[in-house]
């Protein structure tokens, strides 16, 4: 799976790609990720990237050509890659809707907005689908795609360690879209609190009916 990361702040991924299951992902091929910094399509010669909204109103708002020029550039490179601008105005993303884009796309283009968003007509243009993480307001689009990045990459196989680590947990299909049932590990007994019996025994039956008993 391939990620294209349209942002004015690369240097906040730096920590993200570079530290457990996405850099052992990368290392290995499965995942690629491309940074591409807005600010380097600016035709202004400060490189700025936005100005005040039309109408007014408070904050900034990100141009439309360094937004063109950028995306252009980049669908080239990955025609079928879906444009995703990362908006709380969009979808909300869930794991089914992770799922359904896993079995459509191998690749993806991520715009992180910022300031009080972009132009609209980037969005009618050029954006394929807006996707937010929940009702909320954030500063940027940066976390939002390191997120979206995460939840996907889990999907590709090579990612985890265990195939079955996304094929069994919260939100799965497997579990009926429910939340994971409780976790233990040793010891068994630790300040007075006890490891359920059942997980104990070895008894794989008795098991699985105690998780399925204890879905939420």
């Amino acid at each position: 799976m391939e990620f294209h990361v349209l942002t004015i702040f690369p240097e906040m991924f730096n920590g993200f790609l570079n530290e457990s299951i996405l850099k052992k992902a990368q290392g290995k091929g499965v995942i690629k990720i491309k940074l591409h910094d807005i600010r380097k399509y600016s035709e202004d010669k400060h490189h700025k990237v936005d100005d005040t909204p039309y109408g007014g109103g408070a904050g900034m708002l990100f141009m439309p050509q360094p937004l063109f020029d950028c995306i252009e550039d980049v669908k080239k490179k990955v025609p079928k890659a879906p444009v995703i601008y990362m908006s709380p105005k969009g979808q909300r993303m869930t794991q089914i809707r992770a799922e359904k884009l896993n079995t459509k796309f191998t690749q993806y283009i991520l715009l992180c907005g910022h300031y009080e968003g972009i132009d609209q007509r980037v969005i009618d243009k050029l954006v394929d689908m807006e996707i937010s993480l929940g009702d909320f307001v954030m500063s940027g689009g940066e976390i939002p795609a390191m997120a979206f990045i995460d939840v996907m990459s889990r999907l590709v196989p090579g990612t985890l360690g265990n195939i079955e680590s996304h094929q069994e947990e919260t939100f799965s299909k497997k579990l009926n879209r429910k939340k994971e049932y409780p976790h233990y590990t040793r010891p068994a007994e630790f300040r007075g609190m006890k490891v359920p019996e059942v997980l104990l025994n070895g008894n794989h039956a008795e098991i699985e009916k105690w998780r399925r008993s204890n879905l939420r």
